[in-house]
């Protein structure tokens, strides 16, 4: 028996848990409570791509496929014995448990194959750059996308590998269409999850069910879970939380929406979880609690309000424990690659162990952005030390070494931190997170970053247009977005960036620019990948508080249920829609490294105007950066091994340093050689007070003149492009 059971509803990732409800136990342990979690998604997926699964899908859809004209399913059912026979040994592969079915599976006559296989033009060039493994993994997503389709065509037109019912959950201002479809018959994934779940709930006999909904694709599940615990379990209590939530159900007012809620709770849950958990499981006066909450909306009288009671301030990121991975199906999760880019792969291939640097964004200002709500808005970040112990907590858990940081913007100096530390502690981890494409970024920062095992970025280019980057108030330009991407890339970080178009007063001429500029940069090879999405108003963004000053009208309607996503007119009465299918498409061929001669042209099916964008431009950004001059409290560290120390004669000393790729010789004054040798340890990356650069200088100047001359020369050049990093 359980007190809570935590679930996260279909569908979110297929490769890793999402990583809110390891959150939300990791704190219940803080408090000696105890909990189950699952993750629902990857339960029903498992057991409908199965033998058993795929073979009922065929049997339920038989009578159907004759009414179907799409010679695509016609094919699929054909060849239905093969699918069988195959589902599960490729789920076993892309379970990492089967690898040697590799071989079989890059050949042309194991896996069947349908529409999915139309796209594989590409396969040599994506073979060449990521292996057999990751070949067979693409070939089996794409074999999966078959039988996905085939599913939607037949079965349920719901269904999706990261989400389900999703067009329900968007802009839903009234809760009428899904409470009408809650009240249809359950549809063929509805009876997996409700199955799965009545099996959990006679296993832990919970007294608490909490659902954290993150996104839109999860809400319906999320309430047809609620639903099935309030008709067949009406004791146990039901509560709602996660990004959903907190976005869209900030002023739900509709009484219907309680009929499978007891508690909806906003933002950060640890505080109004431990709340409602003395609550429900301590419901008397006597309890200091009792009837007291935090940001809980619960139905009282007949009336939706809102229970805001506690005077107790939320947990400090300190305080709020270790995420908890235990009870999740760690080896059960597959690992897809749907396009054949290393990069974009990153999203849905490997298992990451999730953890976060810093609550909310340290910038807090892009005018597109939920910065009004605490998510965003109320940042507070974790010292270095903690998150790595953090780390080192969940490696000894889950023996998995990968790390997701899930950060709005992970800090600069926070990410310089944490890479020392764990240098400093000789953790061979890889990890990758969120970042503003910022000036911090110098070429000495991301090589420390990569020598701590960061392996990838992604970061908001958004237009990359400078006067609509200042409108957005996304502190950088274009030029600046050049330098750091191309600082990432040359350190061996992989770099993928969120593309915008359709933000207010937006000009067709600055869109065709703005992919003018993005294909100079993936042609320049310094980022790698990339997606291009419609700008979205919400209502709790600078924008969304304050239209007119930004062109747009927005269309307000009346709020009962969700409310975040708002449709607009713009000034400019353009319909920016009408380049969404070229953007993506010359985005997909870029991300796989060819037709970047193609004219813009090529890509619309209307006409666009020639870009005013010099050919050069962001070449020319490249090579004119200034040299950049140490700050005085700049630390200077050494990434390599020890100098091997030899005597050339009386006045020489030769420094050997044995690197991962070479071997460096310097020669050097012996007096200036032996100073140097002398103060090496506090260069060293596992210093815990590295030296900084006035303190180098200082320490010069008390053997020595002219230090300038000294740091500007060849043998400190070399050392300088070989691992002597100033940050």
């Amino acid at each position: 028996m359980q007190d809570l059971l935590l679930i996260t509803p279909p569908f979110t990732q297929l490769n890793t848990p999402y990583p809110a409800t390891a959150y939300i136990k990791g704190f219940l342990n803080t408090k000696g409570l105890s909990a189950f979690q699952m993750d629902l998604g990857i339960e029903v997926i498992l057991q409908l791509f199965s033998k058993g699964g795929i073979s009922d899908i065929f049997e339920q859809s038989q009578d159907l496929v004759s009414n179907i004209e799409a010679a695509n399913i016609h094919r699929i059912f054909a060849l239905r014995k093969t699918y069988i026979a195959t589902i599960d040994e490729v789920i076993l592969f892309l379970q990492g448990k089967n690898l040697t079915l590799a071989r079989q599976i890059c050949t042309d006559n194991f896996l069947p194959r349908a529409s999915r296989f139309n796209q594989l033009d590409d396969m040599e060039w994506a073979f060449g750059n990521m292996g057999m493994q990751d070949k067979a993994k693409h070939l089996a997503t794409l074999y999966l996308e078959d039988l996905s389709d085939y599913i939607v065509a037949t079965v349920d037109e719901n269904f999706g590998f990261s989400r389900y019912a999703e067009r329900l959950g968007r802009s839903a201002n009234s809760f009428d269409e899904i409470y009408e479809t809650l009240h249809e018959e359950p549809t063929y994934i509805d009876n997996i999850t409700l199955k799965i779940l009545g099996e959990r709930l006679i296993k832990a006999n919970p007294k608490l069910v909490c659902l954290s909904v993150p996104f839109p694709g999860n809400l319906y599940s999320a309430f047809r879970c609620g639903q099935y615990i309030k008709k067949h379990y009406p004791h146990i209590k039901v509560a709602m939380g996660g990004g959903f939530a907190n976005t869209e159900l900030r002023s739900v007012t509709d009484v219907r929406v309680f009929e499978f809620w007891d508690y909806i709770s906003l933002d950060d849950g640890e505080l109004p979880l431990e709340l409602l958990v003395s609550n429900v499981l301590d419901p008397v006066p006597s309890n200091p609690n009792f009837n007291f909450l935090k940001r809980t909306f619960l139905l009282q009288d007949g009336e939706v309000i809102y229970n805001n009671f506690s005077l107790r301030q939320d947990y400090k990121q300190a305080k709020v424990g270790t995420p908890d991975y235990s009870d999740l199906l760690l080896d059960k999760y597959i690992s897809v690659i749907e396009i054949a880019n290393p990069m974009h792969s990153l999203w849905s291939d490997g298992r990451w162990n999730k953890l976060t640097m810093a609550h909310g964004c340290y910038w807090g200002k892009c005018t597109f952005c939920d910065v009004s709500l605490d998510y965003i808005g109320k940042y507070e970040p974790v010292t270095a030390k903690l998150l790595v112990d953090r780390m080192e907590e969940i490696i000894a858990q889950t023996g998995e070494k990968g790390f997701h940081f899930v950060d709005e913007a992970a800090p600069p100096k926070l990410m310089r931190e944490v890479a020392l530390e764990i240098l400093r502690r000789g953790l061979v981890v890889s990890w990758w997170t969120n970042i503003r494409f910022e000036k911090s970024f110098t070429w000495d920062l991301c090589r420390l970053l990569k020598s701590s095992g960061c392996i990838a970025v992604s970061g908001g280019l958004e237009v990359a247009s400078d006067r609509l980057l200042d409108l957005i108030q996304k502190g950088v330009t274009v030029e600046q977005v050049a330098r750091v991407t191309r600082n990432l890339t040359e350190s061996g970080i992989m770099v993928h960036s969120y593309l915008m178009y359709g933000y207010p007063t937006q000009t067709v001429q600055e869109t065709v620019d703005s992919l003018e500029m993005v294909r100079q940069l993936f042609g320049l090879g310094v980022i790698q990948s990339g997606f291009w999405h419609q700008f979205a108003l919400t209502a709790h963004s600078p924008v969304g508080l304050d239209p007119d000053s930004y062109g747009i009208i927005p269309d307000q309607k009346k709020i009962t249920f969700a409310n975040n996503d708002v449709e607009f007119v713009d000034s400019t009465a353009i319909d920016h829609s009408q380049f969404s299918e070229g953007l993506k498409k010359s985005l997909f061929n870029y991300m796989h490294g060819v037709c970047f001669e193609f004219p813009l042209q090529e890509w619309f099916n209307t006409n666009i105007p020639e870009t005013s964008i010099d050919p050069q431009f962001i070449e020319e950004c490249l090579a004119t950066e200034g040299i950049v001059q140490p700050k005085p409290s700049s630390k200077i560290v050494w990434l390599g091994s020890d100098p091997i120390v030899e005597y050339i004669n009386e006045d020489y000393l030769l420094l050997t340093f044995h690197l991962k790729n070479e071997t460096l010789e310097i020669e050097m004054e012996r007096e200036v050689a032996e100073w140097f040798v002398s103060i090496f340890d506090r260069l060293k990356v596992n210093n815990e007070t590295p030296i900084n650069f006035t303190e180098l200088r200082k320490n010069f100047e008390g053997s020595f003149d002219d230090f300038d001359s000294f740091w500007e020369s060849q043998e400190i050049e070399l050392l300088k492009n070989s691992g002597l990093v100033i940050i």
